[in-house]
């Protein structure tokens, strides 16, 4: 099988070698960036499955690096970043990225994260199935193709990145159900984290962005105050 590429996009050398340590003993390949200009014509010549993203760089910022592979990529994206205030986790979700950790960190931890978000994003190429009944969800419109990951409305595309789609996926698969925050972190994460309230409901408003007319008052995906979110089936 051939080796997930990673790229490290980090200033700080001592940082990005330690991390590099990590993945390459865990059998992954690594290349390193130190500068956002060079991890973008990194992204231009190699595949890359993984970036792990530091925010603070001189030039051109993790932030903008971010934004730019979001116009062209659905790869994760895991910044990794000193800045740990609330507002600087929910701005770096809210422009793209999959997952926030704060230095500094668990070297394991950090690749426990890894790991999972791979493993969701490995399911974006998927072989071509014969069985779309089978491994899609149909109704009134839309199809949430499970094996694809696509996601069509009106026979309109929908793009979403893999956590967006796996939380699309799990309340669309339980119509009615009431989900708490802490419900769809566990579930879509794999893990318990204290901080899942801001996380999912950033990623929650980017995925109402992206598929309601109006994301103020959702048609899809209901608020269920001091409870959690559900999802509606239109009529």
């Amino acid at each position: 099988m051939d080796k997930k590429q990673i790229l490290i996009v980090d200033d700080e050398i001592e940082i990005a070698d330690l991390i590099e340590i990590y993945l390459v003993n865990e059998g992954y390949s690594v290349l390193k960036a130190y500068s956002g200009v060079d991890a973008l014509k990194i992204l231009d010549k190699e595949s890359i499955q993984l970036v792990i993203l530091d925010i603070m760089m001189p030039g051109i910022d993790g932030l903008e690096v971010c934004r730019r592979i979001r116009k062209e990529k659905n790869i994760p994206i895991l910044i990794v970043s000193a800045k740990s205030e609330d507002m600087d986790k929910i701005l770096g979700l809210t422009i793209g990225a999959d997952d926030y950790i704060t230095k500094p960190f668990n070297p394991l931890e950090l690749l426990a994260r890894v790991k999972s978000q791979l493993r969701r994003y490995l399911y974006l190429s998927p072989q071509p199935t014969n069985h779309l009944e089978e491994d899609a969800i149909n109704m009134n419109g839309l199809i949430i193709n499970k094996e694809t990951h696509r996601i069509t409305l009106f026979n309109q595309e929908i793009n979403l990145t893999p956590i967006e789609f796996d939380i699309l996926l799990l309340l669309a698969s339980s119509p009615g159900k009431v989900f708490t925050v802490d419900e769809i972190f566990q579930k879509v994460w794999k893990e318990d984290y204290l901080e899942s309230d801001n996380t999912v409901r950033v990623h929650i408003r980017k995925i109402r962005e992206k598929m309601e007319i109006d994301s103020k008052q959702p048609f899809f995906i209901k608020t269920v105050w001091g409870v959690g979110y559900k999802f509606e089936i239109p009529v």
